[in-house]
C-alpha cells in the first residue's frame, strides 16, 4: 500500500514538473486590418455601395417628386377650393411619410445586406484564426482591434502573416 502511494506521488510530481516548465503561447491579431485586406471584403463592399446607390437614386425621385407637388401646390394654394387645398396638404403630407418609411427601410436592408456580405468573410478569418492557433499550439488569440487587450508582450506571436498565408492574401 505505502509503495502505491509513493508511486502515485512519483507521476504526480513528475506530471506537476511537465505541466509546470511548459511554455504558455498567446498570439494576436488585428482583425479589422486583416479582413479590410481581403479581396472579398473589397467585393463585398463594391456590392454593398451598387445597393446603396440603387436605394439613393429611388430615394432622390421620390424627393424631386415631392419638392414638385410641394412647389406646385405653394404656386396655387391661394386660389385653391378649400377641400383641393386640403387633399394637396394630405397628399405631400403622405408622400412625406412614404419617403421616411423608405428612408428606414433602406437603412435595414443595407444593413442586412451587408450582414449577409460579411458573415461568410468572418467565418472564413475565424476558421484560419483556429487553424493557426491549433497549429502553433495556442492558448489564446487577442484580437488587438477592439482595444480590449491592454498589453501584449514580445513573446505574444503575431499571427497575421500566418492567418493571411492560410487564406492566400499577400
Amino acid at each position: 500500500m505505502k509503495l502505491i502511494k509513493i508511486f502515485i506521488l512519483m507521476v504526480i510530481v513528475t506530471f506537476s514538473g511537465k505541466v509546470t516548465a511548459q511554455e504558455l503561447k498567446f498570439g494576436h491579431i488585428n482583425i479589422q486590418k486583416l479582413v479590410t485586406e481581403l479581396p472579398e471584403k473589397k467585393a463585398a463592399d463594391a456590392q454593398l455601395q451598387a445597393e446603396a446607390t440603387k436605394l439613393q437614386d429611388q430615394l432622390k425621385v421620390m424627393s424631386e417628386d415631392l419638392d414638385k407637388k410641394y412647389t406646385t401646390y405653394l404656386s396655387q394654394r391661394d386660389s385653391l377650393p378649400d377641400l383641393i387645398r386640403a387633399t394637396k396638404e394630405k397628399e405631400i403630407q403622405d408622400l412625406d411619410t412614404r419617403i421616411k418609411q423608405y428612408n428606414q427601410m433602406a437603412q435595414q436592408t443595407l444593413a442586412q445586406k451587408e450582414q449577409q456580405l460579411l458573415q461568410p468573410i468572418m467565418q472564413k478569418v475565424q476558421n484560419a484564426i483556429n487553424e493557426v492557433g491549433q497549429e502553433q499550439g495556442l492558448l489564446y488569440i487577442f484580437d488587438i482591434s477592439t482595444q480590449v487587450v491592454l498589453y501584449h508582450s514580445d513573446k505574444s506571436i503575431d499571427c497575421e502573416p500566418l492567418v493571411k498565408a492560410k487564406l492566400g492574401v499577400q
